[in-house]
C-alpha cells in the first residue's frame, strides 16, 4: 500500500483537536484512537499507538516551532532505505512497515514540505485551534486550518469589534449622537 505522506502528515498532527472549546486528543484513548487508525491504514495495537503518539507530538512541536527539526531524529533512528534504479531513475524505498512505516512517511512528507514549500506547513492563525494547515494556494497567505470554521468565526470578532469600538467613539452614552458642533 502506498501511502500519501502529506495527508497522513496532516492527519497526524490535526488528531488533537479543540472541539467545543475543549482540546481533544483522537489518539489518546482506545475508543477514539481505531478509528483514525483505521482511515489511515496504521496496525492499531500498544505499540503502535505509543509510537504514532510519540510521533506526533513531536511533529507538532517542531512545526510550531518550539523543537528544532532534530528533535525527530529519535523518530528515525534505526531507518533503514534501499535505491532501486529502473528506466524512469532511482527511487528510494524505506525499509519500515506498520505503524513504524507511517510514522517514518509522515517525517518524510513533514520534510519534503520544508525543504520543497517552506513555509507552507504552519499552525492555524486562530488561537483557540491546535490543527495545522499545509498551505497550497499560489499567494501563500492562508492563515486558517479551515475558512468555515475558524476564519469566517475570526473575521465576524474581528468585524463585531470594530463595529462595537466604533460605535462608541461617536455616542455620548444616551444613545443619542454627539454634539454636531
Amino acid at each position: 500500500m502506498r501511502v500519501d505522506g502529506e495527508a497522513l502528515l496532516l492527519s497526524l498532527l490535526n488528531s488533537t483537536p479543540v472541539v467545543a472549546g475543549r482540546p481533544t486528543d483522537e489518539l489518546g484513548d482506545d475508543g477514539r484512537a481505531g478509528p483514525w487508525f483505521a482511515a489511515n491504514g496504521v496496525p492499531d495495537g500498544d505499540a503502535d499507538r505509543r509510537e504514532v503518539r510519540r510521533a506526533r507530538d513531536l511533529l507538532q512541536a517542531v512545526v510550531r516551532g518550539a523543537e528544532p527539526p532534530s528533535a525527530l531524529g529519535p523518530v528515525l533512528a534505526g531507518v533503514v532505505s534501499r535505491a532501486s534504479v529502473d528506466d524512469s531513475g532511482v527511487t528510494w524505498e524505506v525499509d519500515a512497515d506498520g505503524a513504524r512505516g507511517a510514522v517514518v512517511a509522515a517525517v518524510l512528507a513533514w520534510d519534503a514540505v520544508r525543504r520543497g514549500r517552506p513555509g507552507r506547513l504552519r499552525a492555524c492563525a486562530n488561537d483557540e485551534c491546535a490543527r495545522f494547515l499545509l498551505d497550497r494556494s499560489k499567494s501563500n497567505n492562508a492563515r486558517w486550518c479551515s475558512m468555515a470554521a475558524c476564519g469566517n468565526k475570526l473575521k465576524a470578532r474581528r468585524h463585531y469589534r470594530r463595529v462595537r469600538e466604533g460605535a462608541g467613539e461617536g455616542s455620548t452614552g444616551d444613545g443619542s449622537a454627539g454634539a454636531a458642533g
